[in-house]
């Protein structure tokens, strides 16, 4: 059993939660949300939001903070082979309301098909809130190209 290791990053101003499964190897090594190279999360809200792509995860974080998005996500500990989603087993899930007790959440957003399933499962009816779900930005999904998925983002997200 892995328990997730990067605590939610949210202020009192985020508007717009961003949930994704869970920490890629990779984003368990390096401390923070899709730390992967490949993925394209951080490229996509660097192009959305008109800045320049964040570095470090002090940087990282002041750039979601500051463009009022909280990140975290839908699972706090699970079985799971290496980065897989496929592979998870023995979920459990975190305790999302935490985050809308602390900021004004607007809207809720799952990124992923397995984030959306593990929320619609076992979240939604106990909060009381859909999620829109994005297309993923993992490199696993590599049938959408950057500019297809900055373009359904902006749809989605904005």
């Amino acid at each position: 059993m892995i328990i997730h290791p990067i605590e939610p990053v949210y202020d009192k101003d985020s508007k717009i939660l961003i949930l994704g499964s869970f920490p890629s190897v990779k984003s368990r090594e390096t401390g923070f949300y899709y730390g992967h190279p490949q993925n394209r999360f951080w490229k996509v809200l660097a192009s959305l939001f008109n800045e320049d792509l964040p570095h470090s995860n002090e940087d990282k974080k002041e750039f979601l903070l500051r463009n009022h998005i909280a990140v975290w996500d839908v699972i706090g500990s699970c079985e799971i082979e290496g980065s897989s989603d496929s592979s998870i087993r023995n979920a459990v899930v975190n305790d999302i309301d935490q985050i809308l007790q602390r900021a004004d959440i607007i809207k809720i957003c799952v990124n992923g098909k397995t984030a959306e399933r593990i929320y619609n499962r076992y979240i939604r009816s106990v909060i009381g809130r859909e999620a829109v779900c994005l297309p993923s930005t993992s490199p696993a999904n590599a049938a959408w190209s950057l500019d297809r998925l900055t373009e359904a983002w902006r749809k989605l997200l904005l």
